[in-house]
């Protein structure tokens, strides 16, 4: 069954991203007419990322910006024999000063020349301007200067010709042996016993942490079940309960990985109060019965092979689309503004400090030590992975507006689906948030660069290990039928064909 589409938030991004102007296209902008005016402007290379614009206004385009300021500053003050709003030009001039009505009307003014100037020079710009005023005449001329990061001019190469070697799609027997064993562990059972806790056995305990003496208000547990050798509680809680009965208690000294005291060492004080061992079903026709819609073990084991076989397909798919994308940008030369490259590498690192790590209850020192890695091994793979990221983005918005690819409402919201499943928000919640946070330019932007490398992909030669070439056309249904499978276990199949 196909997960229910969002009603509304769909259309409201689409409608959102087309009133998003040149960034739907993903264009650069176009100058807008400029009439008789005789505002002057031009544009110096600093590097190929970089530019300054040189305005000069004459000081009759600033009427309105004056005007508007006269009037701001009308309704701001208080002059004695003048009513609020009625004060006359030439008094706010004489008790405030003509300079505090110039820089307020010069700060109104400078947004839209510099965004006149960017227009007529076709730029893409990239963060926002350093902005000098080197002259300011009363009566006379206003001249300024913007540096600014621009989006680099690329020049994207034949890319027919590239070919790359993905993995072949092999399923063993073991495979599927391994799949259908998973199945079976879903299925097992447990039976109390009386003897000693061994590995793998399933045992209920309590639990009780203590922090320099005292006892946790939250490292308190009671009938917690765990089952030993998996891993999912504390480091050395393996070692204090094996060879433990019903009524046996250890303790041990652990980190604490979650809670008021994560990160602490604890003595941790475990009480055994049931040791159960687990059965599994046999594999018979029985069992795939219980554990599927199929009626025999043959049956089950050649869907779980086709399953495999999908998976391994849709894999095959994603390490060639991500193999032709290195190759493309070998081809092209990209320069990289520094400033961007900045903000990226700080955006990812406190991404992963505040958002990833905090969810584990990590901190960056223990992620290091979990990886093996130093710092400077981390700064170096942080920067690296901002670069690819910053080129991959700028070649694929290059060939987005080479090739004339534009986004419709399906692809938006199939897009929107998947982004919302990834959140854990519903497709509704997600758009929504989209809309409101002025985020749907880069919702766009990613299906747009998605049907760039499709175009690349497309024109590439791909073989397997086996040097057969493989059809990617082919495999995109694959790809579907591979997160289908993903998604929905026999288990669950069975389940569907029982409530039916």
């Amino acid at each position: 069954m196909q997960a229910a589409r969002p009603c509304v938030s769909s259309s409201e991004v689409l409608r959102a991203a087309k009133s998003a102007g040149p960034l739907w296209h993903r264009q650069n902008p176009r100058s807008q007419p400029q009439g008789d005016r005789t505002v002057k402007s031009a544009v110096e290379t600093l590097n190929p990322t970089r530019v300054r614009l040189t305005v000069e206004v004459p000081f009759e385009e600033l009427k309105d910006s004056l005007d508007a300021a006269y009037k701001k500053i009308n309704q701001q003050v208080t002059v004695k024999g003048f009513r609020k709003g009625k004060v006359p030009a030439r008094v706010i001039d004489q008790r405030f000063g003509r300079g505090a009505v110039l820089e307020e009307a010069v700060n109104d003014a400078l947004p839209k020349f510099y965004t006149d100037a960017v227009n007529e020079a076709e730029l893409s710009p990239l963060g926002q301007p350093e902005v000098d005023i080197t002259e300011l005449k009363d009566g006379e001329t206003l001249n300024f200067t913007a540096e600014v990061d621009i989006r680099p001019t690329i020049e994207i190469p034949d890319y027919s010709g590239i070919e790359v070697e993905v993995d072949a799609v092999e399923v063993t027997e073991e495979d599927v042996d391994k799949a259908v064993e998973e199945l079976r562990e879903r299925f097992a059972s447990t039976v109390p016993v009386e003897r000693a806790a061994e590995d793998g056995d399933v045992v209920t305990i309590d639990l009780e942490a203590k922090v320099e003496g005292e006892v946790l208000e939250d490292g308190v547990a009671n009938g917690v079940s765990y089952t030993i050798g998996s891993g999912e509680l504390l480091d050395g809680i393996d070692d204090a309960v094996k060879g433990l009965e019903a009524g046996g208690e250890a303790t041990f000294t652990s980190e604490l990985k979650g809670g008021s005291a994560a990160g602490k060492e604890a003595e941790v004080t475990v009480k055994v109060t049931q040791v159960a061992k687990r059965e599994l079903p046999e594999l018979d026709d029985e069992f795939a019965q219980l554990a599927s819609e199929f009626d025999t073990i043959e049956e089950l084991r050649a869907d779980s092979r086709k399953r495999l076989e999908n998976m391994k397909q849709y894999d095959q798919a994603t390490q060639a689309q991500e193999r032709v994308l290195e190759k493309l940008l070998e081809l092209v030369e990209v320069p990289v503004p520094e400033k961007l490259l900045e903000d990226e590498v700080n955006t990812r690192k406190h991404n992963l400090e505040h958002h990833q790590l905090g969810q584990m209850g990590l901190d960056l020192a223990k992620y290091l030590e979990i990886q093996g890695k130093s710092e400077e091994e981390f700064e170096t793979e942080t920067r690296e992975a901002a670069v690819k990221g910053i080129k991959t983005q700028f070649v694929l918005d290059e060939l987005v507006k080479q090739e004339k690819l534009n986004v419709n409402q399906e692809e938006l919201t199939e897009h929107l689906m998947r982004r919302a499943a990834s959140s854990g928000m519903s497709p509704d919640q997600f758009a929504q948030a989209v809309v409101e946070g002025g985020q749907v330019p880069l919702l766009v932007g990613e299906v747009a660069r998605g049907k760039a490398l499709a175009v690349v992909v497309e024109k590439a030669t791909v073989k397997d290990t086996n040097g057969e070439i493989i059809d990617l056309d082919d495999e995109e249904d694959e790809a579907e039928s591979a997160e289908a499978s993903a998604e929905e276990t026999p288990a669950e199949s069975a389940e569907e064909k029982t409530e039916g």
